[in-house]
């Protein structure tokens, strides 16, 4: 049986991807701040914001599952803003969980992963982490970062058997997503009921949300025997945003 560590487990991509792999027959521990007992996995209640709390949640997955072969970054959040207002605290916040707690994760779980023989390391970036949309500073400029950093992975872990890679999909239905419409909405003047097909989805070439199963299925596939050919490279799901 192979062992996983999620983050962001309570809901939204996390819970899905944390669902998807106990369906495929994974030991999961389901890590975020407020874990659902009910849930997919082992619930592990962690701050991701701190170094504590993820040096913690991966000391739990090591004695609960007795290792780790696969580490999914999927916790994040957002904060919708011009420059000029855009709260020092929330940039440091945002860094904190969406780069640093990666990064973080990454560090304290590289030994487990290397003596899993096949470590696997996904973030679940964005394609934020490729393009910049306005009044998003903190959240694209820590994709973007979290892109660079799984290719520094990458690049370390080969010799170690350890494969790194980011699903950087386009808007996925979930409670971030949907947070962000009032946001949207007082940033750029767009009534609240038109700003998911006028601004948000306004940058695709198919005007759709994704769903969290649709992240999940491709994580599932990068996980998978399939997945050993990706390292070091986004994988881009994002409905021909970045096609223009």
């Amino acid at each position: 049986m192979r062992r996983a560590l999620v983050t962001g487990a309570a809901s939204g991509i996390g819970r899905a991807i944390a669902a998807r792999l106990e369906r495929d027959g994974y030991d999961v521990l389901a890590v975020d701040l407020r874990p659902d007992p009910d849930g997919p996995g082992k619930p592990f209640e962690a701050d991701l914001s701190t170094p504590a709390g993820n040096r913690a949640s991966v000391a739990a997955a090591v004695e609960r599952l007795g290792g780790i072969d696969a580490v999914v970054a999927s916790a994040g959040f957002q904060h919708v803003a011009p420059i000029a207002d855009f709260p020092e605290e929330r940039w440091d916040a945002l860094l904190a969980v969406l780069l640093t707690s990666p990064f973080l994760l990454a560090r304290y779980a590289w030994d487990a992963l290397r003596d899993s023989g096949d470590g696997r390391f996904l973030a679940v970036a964005s394609v934020h982490g490729l393009v910049a949309s306005p009044y998003k500073a903190g959240y694209v400029a820590a994709k973007h970062g979290l892109v660079g950093l799984v290719k520094v992975l990458a690049l370390e872990g080969a010799e170690h058997g350890i494969s790194a890679t980011a699903i950087c999909p386009g808007y996925v239905r979930t409670p971030i997503v949907e947070s962000q419409v009032e946001a949207q909405s007082r940033a750029t003047g767009v009534p609240p009921e038109r700003v998911v097909e006028d601004v948000l989805l306004a940058p695709q070439a198919v005007k759709r949300l994704l769903e969290p199963d649709d992240v999940a299925e491709t994580a599932a596939f990068l996980l998978g025997p399939s997945g050993r050919a990706f390292t070091g490279a986004p994988v881009v799901m994002d409905l021909g945003w970045t096609a223009r």
